[in-house]
Order: C-alpha cells, then sequence, then structure tokens
C-alpha cells in the first residue's frame, strides 16, 4: 500500500508523542492487581456480593492513590436495577468513575471494563465452585487501573473517564446506568474504549471490534499496531452474524445503542469461559501484559488523531 504524505506524518506525530510519553504500563502491579481480584477471597464478585463490594473497595483506593478527579460523591454512582434472572431487585450496584481533564479537548474518550463477575455457582469436577473470573473480567479492571495510572502521569489531550464497571454479568446494568447518569452531554464523547477479556489466547491474538461501523478508527489502529505482539485483529462486528458479532456482548453496547462509537478490546472464548477455571494460574501472563500494552499504544494514538473540537 502507498503511503500518502499525510499518512507519513500522522505516523511520525505519533512515533513521537509514543517515545516522549514511555511505552508501557507497570507490569508488577498490573498482574498483582488481576491476581488479587480474581483471589478465592473475594468470591467470584457478583453484584451485591461482599466480594463484590471488597473489588469495588479495592478500585476505588487505587482510584484515590493515582489522584484521579471524579463527577460523583466518592467516586461512586449508585444504580438499581430489576435482574429479572433472579427475579429480584439489586439495590447497590455502584460504578467507580474517575476522571482526567483533557489538555487540547474537553471531548471526551470513555474507557470501561466491567469489575463483576458470576459469584459461587455449580462445583466443577475438581470441586470448586468459586468463579473467579481472571480473564472475565479482572483483566480488564486491572487494566483500565494501569491505563489510568500511565495517563495521570501523562496528561492525554482528550479529557478522559475511568469507569470500573458493576452488572455487566446481569445485562451490561453499569453501563446502561453511567449513560443514563452521565455527567456531560454524550455528544461530548468521541469514543468509548471497553475492555472486557484481554489476559488469554493460544493464537496470540487480540481482537478490536467495531471498526466495521467506524472504519476510520481502523486506520489509526493499524497504524499502531504495526509488528505488535499480540496481534490486533479486526471483526466480530458485522450485522447479522450471530453471536459472531460482538457489539452487543459487553458493556459497549448501550454506547453503541446511544450512537456513540465504540472500540472493544477481547479475545475469543476459551474452555476456561465462565467456569471455575477462569482462576490466575490460567492467564498468559506476557500475553496479557503485551495486550495491555498494545491497548495503551492505540489509545495513545486515537488520543492523539482523534478531533480536538
Amino acid at each position: 500500500m502507498q503511503l500518502t504524505i499525510k499518512n507519513l506524518i500522522s505516523c511520525f506525530v505519533f512515533l513521537v508523542i509514543f517515545q516522549t510519553h514511555g511505552q508501557s504500563i507497570s507490569s508488577k502491579s498490573l498482574i498483582e492487581n488481576i491476581k488479587y481480584l480474581s483471589s478465592d477471597e473475594l468470591k467470584g464478585r457478583k453484584t451485591g456480593s461482599e466480594g463484590n463490594a471488597e473489588a469495588r473497595s479495592f478500585i476505588l483506593d487505587q482510584f484515590k492513590s493515582i489522584g484521579l478527579k471524579t463527577q460523583y460523591a466518592d467516586y461512586q454512582q449508585k444504580f438499581s436495577f430489576e435482574n429479572r434472572r433472579e427475579n429480584k431487585t439489586i439495590e447497590d450496584a455502584i460504578n467507580i468513575v474517575g476522571f482526567i481533564a483533557g489538555s487540547e479537548s474537553k471531548k471526551l474518550i470513555v474507557i470501561t471494563a466491567h469489575y463483576d463477575h458470576v459469584g459461587i455457582g455449580r462445583p466443577d469436577a475438581a470441586g470448586d465452585s468459586i468463579y473467579n473470573g481472571a480473564d472475565d473480567n479482572a483483566s480488564g479492571t486491572a487494566a483500565l487501573i494501569e491505563l489510568a495510572r500511565y495517563f495521570k502521569k501523562h496528561r492525554p489531550e482528550h479529557s478522559m473517564i475511568f469507569a470500573a464497571l458493576d452488572g455487566e454479568e446481569m445485562g451490561l446494568q453499569g453501563a446502561k446506568a453511567l449513560l443514563k447518569d452521565f455527567p456531560f452531554e454524550l455528544d461530548q464523547i468521541l469514543l468509548n474504549i471497553n475492555m472486557d477479556m484481554i489476559s488469554r489466547n493460544e493464537k496470540g491474538e487480540l481482537y478490536a471490534s467495531g471498526t466495521y461501523y467506524y472504519p476510520t478508527f481502523k486506520t489509526i489502529l493499524e497504524r499502531a499496531s504495526t509488528g505488535s505482539v499480540p496481534k490486533l485483529m479486526f471483526g466480530h462486528d458485522e450485522p447479522n452474524t450471530g453471536r459472531d458479532n460482538w457489539t452487543q456482548s459487553s458493556d459497549q453496547g448501550p454506547f453503541f445503542s446511544a450512537n456513540v462509537p465504540h472500540i472493544y478490546f477481547g479475545v475469543e472464548d476459551h474452555p476456561d469461559y465462565h467456569k471455575p477455571s477462569d482462576s490466575f494460574e490460567n492467564i498468559d501472563e506476557q500475553f496479557y501484559i503485551n495486550a495491555v500494552n498494545l491497548i495503551l499504544k492505540c489509545t495513545i494514538a486515537l488520543d492523539a488523531e482523534l478531533p480536538k473540537e
């Protein structure tokens, strides 16, 4: 493919920005955080449970220590919803929301990951009944914390919201609540970046889903991910492809329904999906570290190239 002068300039500008800012998140704290969030101590982090509250308290402490701002009382956006599967009302669901003001734009990039999982359920053959949800989605939550830490040190051009969402496993409830009680006009949001299941893949692939609808993002992501490990893949976003279409499969769904562009970073399902064996021991630490650094690199590129007005 022949590069135009404009593309060459964009690549050069991105490389300068990326090299100036530094190139990685803290691998040590990333691994420590996913290990804690997926530990038996939190008993699967089901919305409304004690383990979920402990996970929330941990994320809250992280946001405070990083020094994020917030538009909510003590970072907490509280909401309730009807859990139709269990035929009861959940009264104490809580999103944790932090904010960094952009250096050049009030337009927003909203970065999300859900911290809830499914809790305790049917035991497996080994008698384990705790669904730890290491990949789904302690992986995205720990990554969210590290991206917030990075951008607090390296101020983004666009304003950024970092939202650890509750109630995803019960129907994407946290994302719906965030948009219903959003602290800015929704038309200020340029992009939702959602992370859900990013810590393992035997083929060495990480997907960026959503570019079918927003091809401009694909051009930026292709440049940012050239030669990357893991390999950045595109797809799982074409209409009329059933379960292969991920557009409504995680917290990017309510953003899409609200006409907010999205990129969803995730891996294809693995044998431990929604099983007690989705544990810290079964993640691929090096893949995970590389995947989060790739997402960081892509986010820096999007921040640099998206419109400022």
